[in-house]
């Protein structure tokens, strides 16, 4: 055993000394620390999610379905997990936030560039030419391949009908809900209780798991700042409410109701 091994302690392996010197409050309002906790640790989710995120991407275009979906149940969870750190944000009154809102000068949670990079690797590719010049990570994650194209690879090689137009499309480009990708999604809900289909049904988990983190992030502003201009000049409540119901999978959604009118098909069938 070496003997940094021998030495080795709780703190030391969490460097804790470190980690719990990063919260700096710029006043002295009691819900400021609160406030930097909580923001703290959606940044630490934010880095597992998209260290899973890799790993889920590697194991979809590998082939692998037991821990595909395992991954992205994880990923899941984790969101679960992240929306309900806002029932405890909301425990912060509007006079509570507002005794050290000016401190946060122009910062502002927009700011994330981890949330940038997991937007980019959903599938979002508009983002603000400034991001895109700062920002290295988040200009490779928009080249690449999303989740989606990486699904699309997974099902063609488990021999879905996938059109060779999506598997070979430029992944800088914004996806488009394909007719024929539902298609081959058709398919693969045909067989429910396979493992293409728990893969499918993963990734609308992960999907949902973001709308809602969504969706209570704006009642969260809302009840806390009103309709004013949002920390740092952004657009506030306003901007959030139009990201709302914007999937990042639509094809997994729209399938669902071609799903119920081919079973009414195969019943009047019968």
């Amino acid at each position: 055993m070496h003997d940094d091994e021998a030495s080795l302690t709780y703190g030391s392996y969490l460097r804790l000394d470190r980690l719990l010197d990063c919260q700096r409050p710029r006043t002295g309002a009691h819900d400021e620390l609160l406030f930097v906790i909580i923001h703290q640790v959606y940044e630490l989710w934010f880095k597992q999610i998209l260290h899973e995120a890799a790993l889920l991407q590697r194991l979809l275009e590998e082939g692998g379905s037991a821990r595909a979906l395992h991954t992205a149940r994880r990923i899941a969870k984790i969101l679960k997990t992240v929306v309900g750190q806002l029932d405890i944000l909301e425990t912060m009154t509007p006079r509570q936030f507002a005794a050290f809102r000016d401190a946060l000068g122009t910062s502002s949670g927009f700011e994330s560039y981890q949330f940038r990079e997991l937007e980019a690797v959903l599938g979002r590719r508009r983002f603000p030419a400034s991001d895109l010049r700062d920002d290295p990570r988040l200009r490779a994650a928009a080249r690449r391949r999303s989740m989606f194209d990486s699904l699309l690879r997974y099902l063609d090689g488990h021999g879905y009908p996938v059109p060779r137009s999506a598997l070979d499309r430029d992944p800088s480009r914004p996806w488009e809900p394909d007719p024929r990708v539902q298609r081959a999604l058709l398919e693969v809900y045909a067989d429910e209780s396979g493992p293409a289909a728990e893969v499918c049904e993963a990734l609308v988990d992960v999907d949902e798991g973001i709308q809602e983190w969504r969706y209570r992030h704006v009642k969260m502003v809302e009840r806390t700042i009103g309709a004013k201009i949002g920390t740092g000049g952004s657009a506030g409540a306003d901007y959030l409410r139009s990201t709302l119901f914007r999937p990042a999978f639509p094809d997994l959604w729209e399938v669902r109701s071609q799903i119920e009118e081919t079973v009414i098909q195969d019943e009047r069938d019968r």
